[in-house]
């Protein structure tokens, strides 16, 4: 609900509804955040040694700040920093991190995460949105829905 309160830019022009081009970049966009959250539970399984159920913990937080970053990413066709996010917007993403990481680090309905641990995937998904976004513009370019 957030969301309808953005103070993103319309369109200047009239849009057409280019499916083929919208499916496109959606794919891209989804392909990257399951690459970014792949990428989070492999290091946490094969580097550090995580168990099955520190592993779905993760994997929740993981899931959680990946759609943050890629609500900010997605909310416009040009650079996140182009126009300012409404107060609701980032209000409610406030909430939901810490609601997310509250209940990993204290393991509410599930095995608790380290703090550490919480905090690097936070920056991770923080420098995920940035590399996204720097791949993004190019992306909808071609597709020529800028």
């Amino acid at each position: 609900m957030s969301l309808t309160t953005d103070n993103v830019r319309p369109s200047g022009t009239p849009n057409a509804w280019r499916i083929g081009a919208l499916t496109i970049a959606g794919v891209f966009m989804g392909i990257s955040e399951l690459v970014f959250c792949a990428a989070a539970l492999a290091t946490a399984k094969f580097r550090f040694g995580f168990g099955i159920e520190t592993l779905r913990t993760l994997a929740f937080v993981v899931i959680v700040f990946g759609n943050q970053a890629t609500t900010y990413t997605n909310r416009e066709r040009q650079h996140m920093g182009s126009c300012r996010p409404s107060r609701w917007l980032v209000g409610s993403s406030v909430a939901d991190l810490l609601i997310a990481s509250t209940l990993a680090i204290f393991g509410i309905a599930m095995a608790p995460l380290p703090v550490v641990v919480v905090g690097v995937t936070l920056v991770a998904a923080a420098a995920f949105a940035f590399v996204v976004d720097f791949a993004k513009v190019p992306v909808f370019k071609r597709l020529g829905i800028v």
